[in-house]
């Protein structure tokens, strides 16, 4: 059983944030707050956004594009390890045939 959700402070591009976190998340919750930090201290020091919104926005669709492009490629794998064993089914069923 998950123990009960408490509060966390991360800290953004200079601004505290509190988030409700359960302890055994709390580290996911880290790394996710530190890269997304990362994130919009890239988009803002590129200099053509000065706005906090709009360097979220665009963090958030940069993500997004990311995201995609990982489920994308996962779809893919997982299509070829799919193919591959329906071959290697198809070796062996015909291999059995044989004998």
């Amino acid at each position: 059983m998950s123990a009960a959700a408490e509060p966390v402070t991360v800290r953004i591009l200079e601004r505290e944030y509190r988030v409700m976190c359960a302890p055994d998340q709390r580290r996911d919750l880290m790394e996710s707050a530190l890269y997304l930090d990362q994130q919009m201290r890239q988009v803002r020091d590129g200099g053509r956004i000065s706005s906090m919104d709009k360097i979220a926005v665009m963090c958030a669709l940069n993500m997004a594009e990311e995201v995609l492009k990982l489920r994308h490629q996962l779809q893919e794998r997982e299509q070829k390890i799919d193919q591959r064993v329906r071959d290697l089914a198809n070796r062996l069923d015909s291999q059995m045939a044989e004998d």
